[in-house]
């Protein structure tokens, strides 16, 4: 017999904290308002979602890691906007930022969810944030929610295993 797990969309009871990237806030402030927005549609009380901000994209996977490790908050998602100029700062801004997201996600007990929008263009960007593309900023909300969901259902396996009686092997 296959076991299906898959996470709920409710909120309610969460405390998620936001990271949100004051530059590109034309963008930004459209991603926070998509996932406010998601959370608040999924029962989470408004009271209980922190919104953290920081200058830039670069900052956030810091930020963020040091959010989770508090262990006040039930995820955290990282929300901002890098947009490629003529330079190569895009590429490594963009990438160490992803990274770092992964590395915050990977080092703590809770959901840390990479919501940046990466785009070539100005217009790619408004797209992504809540025009033609959606909004990513209500979908990063909603992986968060998913995510919380089955880290918690994942750690009540592990309780439930570890207070199952152990089979005793044979001489």
């Amino acid at each position: 017999m296959t076991w299906i797990h898959e996470g709920k969309l409710d909120g309610e009871g969460l405390k998620p904290a936001i990271v949100v990237s004051r530059f590109n806030s034309f963008i930004t402030g459209k991603l926070l308002d998509g996932a406010l927005d998601c959370l608040e549609r999924h029962n989470v009380n408004t009271d209980d979602i922190d919104v953290f901000w920081v200058p830039g994209a670069w900052e956030i996977p810091a930020l963020a890691l040091r959010v989770a490790d508090t262990g006040i908050f039930d995820c955290v998602i990282c929300l901002g906007a890098v947009i490629r100029g003529e330079t190569p700062h895009f590429e490594y801004v963009s990438s160490e930022s992803a990274k770092g997201v992964a590395q915050a996600a990977m080092l703590t007990d809770v959901p840390v969810i990479y919501g940046v929008v990466t785009a070539d263009t100005v217009e790619q960007a408004v797209d992504r944030a809540g025009t033609k593309s959606g909004n990513k900023g209500f979908d990063a909300a909603m992986t968060a929610l998913e995510m919380t969901a089955l880290y918690d259902h994942v750690s009540n396996l592990e309780s439930s295993s570890e207070e199952a009686p152990q089979e005793e092997e044979g001489d």
